[in-house]
């Protein structure tokens, strides 16, 4: 078998990862996972599309994902930029912490999406601003706590900082009144955490 190459720059080791913990995106969500301008991101996707690493779907639900070299090549950075950075025990103890948060963050996002009516439980129409912004003071308090597992990770290894940045904004947006930043879009704060999730399963080399 053919060793996949890497990616020449460090900007596109982060595409190339962003793709392998979030799936198939497009610029806007790439660039948001990254921290790079999305004109930056499209340069490193044309490079890694050259190299065999990511392919690019049209259409309107298209986008970019990784080709099968392009997951080898991701699982060999993470894997080298772990041990060159004698990181491997922080990044492990960090998603320790991470673990009993997990089932927390999903409890929240059911009680976002789902209430109860009259003794019946059903879809949270939002119609009920004082109900939201209890769930949403629990959020915030969650937040609170995870961050501290957010900053040891990007202690550790400083590309997991963007995590703290897009989970904060995505609570940020929905205090404004953007509700689609909770649960319900790309890049609200369960998807972002699901990243993160994907993201410590796929450097410590867990099976999901």
């Amino acid at each position: 078998m053919i060793r996949p190459e890497l990616p020449a720059t460090g900007a596109g080791v982060l595409v190339l990862h962003a793709l392998r913990c979030g799936g198939s995106a497009g610029l806007t969500r790439l660039a948001a996972a990254t921290g790079l301008g999305e004109s930056e991101v499209e340069s490193e996707l044309i490079d890694l599309a050259v190299a065999g690493l990511v392919t690019h779907f049209p259409g309107e639900f298209g986008g970019w994902a990784l080709t099968d070299d392009g997951r080898a090549a991701d699982a060999e950075w993470i894997s080298t930029e772990l041990d060159t950075a004698g990181a491997r025990a922080a990044v492990t103890a960090a998603y320790h912490r991470f673990l009993p948060l997990n089932p927390e963050l999903l409890d929240l996002c059911t009680a976002w999406q789902l209430r109860v009516v009259d003794g019946v439980l059903t879809g949270n129409d939002h119609r009920d601003p004082a109900y939201d912004a209890r769930v949403l003071d629990r959020f915030a308090e969650f937040h609170r706590r995870a961050t501290v597992v957010c900053d040891e990770l990007a202690a550790a290894l400083p590309r997991f900082g963007r995590y703290r940045v897009r989970l904060t904004n995505a609570l940020t947006q929905a205090a404004r009144g953007a509700l689609e930043y909770v649960a319900d879009s790309t890049a609200s704060f369960h998807t972002v955490w699901s990243e993160l999730h994907e993201d410590l399963l796929a450097t410590l080399g867990i099976p999901r």
